[in-house]
């Protein structure tokens, strides 16, 4: 009798172990959801290279999940849902737009970590990050205010989100700090991916007089319209140069990657927690692509000693004297836009022309 005891202690003791040692050998599993289709230029590429290098960092300590083309819409929770019911307990939403589903959602969920990317919803279980990317638009306006010849620069706009103004400032400051005759011409397509609309957009900024274009859009179409029309452009998200050889001049680009391995390894080691997080070029979060070959040698000059001072944190893009293109003064001289003010900004800069819609 006291044999079948020992007996049966040990089975379960091994029984134990055997599903400790199963549970341990369980790896994390990670959602990521996207606005757009993975391609080999923009936004969601981008995440979705900072998906596989995840991948590449924790090898069978992680499996991970993804679906692209995701609605900023009530489609957004459901996919995520489905996510969770595959096992994801850690989620990553990739674009503002996702950002009431995913506080939803983590409330809905308290033990699934949610990480939302360019929102200000946070929550025990619901953090978010943003990238500095208007420290690498005010450099493609350092490159734009020189390089152009009819001070006429034009922007195609996504939605008038203050991530997209910050962009839209950033580089219109960036042209003005080289070139204070220069202007930027806004065109919105209401569409973070959409061909069509954004050669349309680039097309009628072309006759409006630009001849530099940039975006804050997924597609390398703004780029294709100045090569067929012998102009500037820049990528965005990710290096566009072949789309535009002649045309392109930089990129402003971002490594997703940098982050998602960071808070991948927080959880995996147990120290994942809610961080509102908010990074640029120190960090290798922004990137600026090499200088095509247009840029001249005088203007590489200007615009390396401009990338070493704001990497650095000795150039400050929104630093005072600022006013908007209302002439109404926003940053006094000697002082810079507060972190509050710079992540809700809802106001054109000076040399921006038009009206935000509403």
């Amino acid at each position: 009798m006291q044999r079948r005891s020992l007996f049966a202690a040990a089975l379960g003791l091994l029984t134990l172990a055997f599903s400790q040692a199963t549970l341990a050998a369980e790896p994390l599993k990670i959602g990521f959801i996207y606005p757009g289709p993975i391609a080999d230029v923009g936004w969601t590429t981008q995440h979705e290279l900072g998906r596989k290098l995840v991948e590449k960092t924790y090898g069978d300590k992680v499996k991970t999940y993804f679906v692209e083309n995701v609605p900023e819409t009530a489609d957004a929770a459901r996919v995520v849902r489905q996510l969770i019911n595959q096992g994801c307990t850690m989620i990553f939403t990739t674009s503002f737009g996702y950002m009431e589903a995913t506080a939803k959602l983590a409330k809905q969920f308290p033990k699934v970590s949610f990480d939302h990317a360019t929102g200000y919803k946070m929550d025990k279980n619901l953090g978010i990050y943003q990238t500095r990317f208007y420290q690498g638009a005010y450099l493609m306006g350092v490159l734009a205010g020189k390089m152009t010849k009819s001070n006429t620069l034009g922007f195609v706009g996504s939605h008038p989100i203050p991530e997209v103004l910050r962009n839209i400032n950033a580089f219109t400051i960036g042209a003005r700090s080289v070139n204070p005759n220069a202007q930027t011409k806004v065109i919105w397509i209401s569409s973070w991916y959409d061909p069509p609309k954004e050669r349309e957009a680039a097309e009628t900024l072309v006759s409006q007089g630009a001849d530099v274009l940039y975006q804050n859009t997924d597609s390398p179409a703004a780029v294709q319209v100045a090569e067929k029309k012998g102009l500037y452009a820049f990528g965005q998200d990710s290096d566009m140069s072949k789309y535009g050889p002649r045309a392109h001049l930089s990129a402003n680009t971002v490594n997703w990657g940098v982050y998602y391995v960071k808070k991948v390894g927080d959880k995996l080691a147990g120290k994942w927690k809610p961080e509102d997080t908010a990074w640029g070029m120190k960090e290798g979060m922004i990137e600026v692509s090499p200088l095509g070959s247009a840029v001249p040698a005088d203007v590489a000059k200007i615009f390396t000693e401009k990338k070493e001072a704001v990497a650095s944190g000795k150039l400050e893009v929104f630093a005072g004297p600022l006013k908007d293109n209302a002439a109404g003064v926003k940053v006094p001289a000697g002082s810079v836009l507060p972190e509050k003010d710079l992540w809700s900004l809802t106001w054109y800069v000076e040399g921006v022309q038009g009206s935000i819609p509403k």
